[in-house]
């Protein structure tokens, strides 16, 4: 049997981390067994469903590389189907229509309350024959009231629902259109999706489904339901987090494979082992060994794992993500060093590509002033004959390669009879504006020699006046 996954999502609002780790663990079952992995787009509430909401979706997704077999499919397409699925319903008797009014249905729910019964529908148009005239009903459908269900759970194993508990949940409503536990079933149905790995919110919305498909002689999916995400305090995960939506981990300078293993981790384990390629993920997961309990978001260990891939990725790789950070930046990678080179003396000192970008803009963008705190820590008296000479022997330097201009430093101090550090780092602070920078000689040789000997023109000036 070909194992057939599918994400499932809700146009109503960007693509959540929740749900981007719930499409992660579906489409590494599906990849793990080789199987099929589907994306469906369940937008049948038309009031909160946006076009900018299934965009967002599909660019989170492309960006996290999530790429999916079949699809994307969109349940407003099969209107038809539904209704079609419903009149069976009807025809069969598995189904019947309910005329009960608002306050008929609150009256009755007051009354269950105060007798400290479980709120629930109690089936009295079960019966009915007969239409109310000026009422347009709703459909629901007939749970059995006898007996069980087992819900076959991957991660939390067999849990039973006695069919007494549940009532008779409406598949339509009274404009005619189908609800999410009628239209998920026969999505479900048609498209062979054979496991559904989903967030715990929706547990108990499983035994409801099961009898559903039971009525329609289906075979019900296999079920993994998920445990929620809880953030640093302890709570639900939610906006007041901070970044909770994908792409706004993008926005912030995240790489999307440190994301898809700091949320594969986020509930599931693989003895000690904290990085993970794709292909280890694919081949150590097992839906079977996600945790029971619900896991804690750390912000703090998404950054670890970000400066651990940023550390070990290469140029050429980091710098396709970089773009749109140096486009926020005013940064032309074109007009200046190579950015690989450029990357490669800093992917080693930064957390986050937004501290990349802002960390390289020196060389390719002239800066007005230099920072206070170095300027005034640098920029003493005593810097002005190193820099003087610095100057004077840059100038006259004919191959510009970081070893010819370390040599001039190491020359300038044993002239002057000063460490290194007291002629390197107001040479760092004049070419780069700040205190802190890699190895000076590499810099150097990247910002160039005539921006290089303007800056330190700059410097000069500066301390003189």
């Amino acid at each position: 049997m070909t194992i057939k996954t599918r994400f499932a999502p809700s146009p109503t609002g960007y693509l959540h981390v929740g749900g981007a780790r719930t499409a992660l663990f579906s489409w590494l079952h599906a990849r793990k067994h080789g199987g099929k992995f589907v994306l469906r787009i369940e937008d049948t509430d038309r009031e909160r469903s946006t076009q900018e909401s299934v965009n967002a979706i599909l660019e989170g997704m492309t960006w996290l590389g999530l790429d999916y077999d079949e699809g994307p499919f969109y349940q407003t397409e099969h209107f038809e189907r539904y209704d079609e699925i419903i009149e069976q319903l009807l025809k069969e008797e598995k189904a019947y229509h309910c005329y009960c009014s608002k306050d008929e249905l609150e009256a009755m729910r007051e009354a269950q309350m105060a007798n400290k019964e479980k709120p629930r529908y109690d089936g009295r148009c079960r019966h009915r024959t007969e239409p109310k005239e000026g009422i347009a009903p709703v459909i629901r459908f007939k749970n059995p009231l006898e007996g069980s269900v087992v819900v076959k759970d991957l991660i939390r194993g067999e849990v039973t629902f006695n069919n007494k508990e549940l009532d008779d949940l409406i598949i339509a409503r009274s404009d005619g259109t189908p609800t999410y536990n009628l239209t998920v079933v026969v999505d479900d149905m048609d498209m062979g999706v054979n496991c559904v790995i989903r967030g715990d919110d929706h547990l108990n919305n499983s035994p409801r489904q099961i009898n559903i498909l039971n009525a329609l002689n289906a075979e019900a999916p296999q079920y993994a339901h998920v445990p929620m995400i809880l953030g640093d305090d302890g709570k639900r995960l939610s906006k007041r987090h901070g970044a909770v939506s994908v792409m706004q981990y993008k926005e912030e300078g995240f790489l999307p494979e440190a994301l898809l293993n700091y949320l594969v981790r986020l509930g599931w384990s693989y003895g000690d082992k904290e990085i993970f390629s794709i292909d280890e993920m694919i081949e150590f997961f097992k839906t079977e060994d996600v945790n029971k309990a619900a896991s804690s978001f750390n912000t703090e260990k998404l950054l670890w794992i970000n400066q651990e891939y940023i550390k070990s990725s290469s140029p050429e790789h980091i710098a396709r993500h970089l773009s749109s950070h140096l486009a926020d930046v005013a940064v032309d990678p074109t007009i200046g060093p190579d950015i690989h080179r450029v990357i490669s003396i800093h992917q080693e000192r930064v957390k986050t590509l937004v501290e990349l970008a802002q960390s390289i803009v020196y060389f390719y963008k002239d800066f007005d002033e230099f920072d206070v705190k170095a300027a005034k820590k640098n920029f003493k008296d005593a810097a002005l004959i190193p820099l003087e000479r610095l100057l004077a022997e840059y100038s006259q330097l004919e191959i510009w390669k970081a070893e010819d201009i370390h040599k001039v430093v190491t020359s300038v101090s044993e002239q002057l009879d000063l460490k290194m550090g007291k002629v390197a780092q107001p040479l760092r602070v004049a070419i780069t504006g700040g205190a802190v920078s890699p190895s000076i000689d590499i810099t150097a040789e990247l910002i160039g020699r005539d921006r290089v000997l303007e800056r330190i023109s700059k410097a000069i000036m500066y301390i003189k006046e």
